[in-house]
């Protein structure tokens, strides 16, 4: 699967395990970490605060950790 910011949650949490650590890591809470949310990587990043640059950095190192 290739990961962009387009990505929704529900399918990255699906995707990986590792994807959910990353994303609590960083403090997008998504669903298994006890905090529902849904949409795709780029809305739940910018709801907390990540600018372009943040979220293509994301995108890249989420891809690296499926690979």
């Amino acid at each position: 699967m290739e990961i962009t910011k387009d990505t929704t949650i529900e399918d990255l949490v699906h995707y990986s395990v590792r994807a959910v650590s990353y994303l609590r890591d960083k403090g997008i809470k998504c669903i298994a970490c006890g905090e529902p949310i849904w949409g795709t990587l780029e809305e739940a990043a910018r709801e907390k605060g990540f600018d372009a640059a943040a979220i293509d950095t994301f995108v890249k190192e989420l891809n690296k950790l499926g690979e």
